[in-house]
């Protein structure tokens, strides 16, 4: 018995440690919308952009001009 819950127990381990690693964020643009990311936005520098996954899955890329603030939940 144990040969078989051993597996079970590491799989349920790595679930939790990759969920526990997720920080959802709600970005506020200037103009008074909303967006939900699944994950922290990442800034890309060379671009202007920041981008991050909407919880629908869409990859979406914003101007950081757009930006009013950006807060983990």
């Amino acid at each position: 018995m144990i040969p078989r819950t051993l597996p079970a127990f590491l799989l349920a381990l790595g679930l939790g440690a990759l969920a526990g690693c997720a920080s959802p964020a709600v970005i506020t643009l200037n103009d008074g919308r909303e967006i939900q990311a699944v994950d922290t936005p990442s800034y890309d520098e060379d671009s202007g952009f920041y981008e991050f996954e909407q919880l629908d899955g869409k990859r979406t890329r914003i101007n950081k001009d757009q930006i009013r603030t950006v807060k983990e939940l």
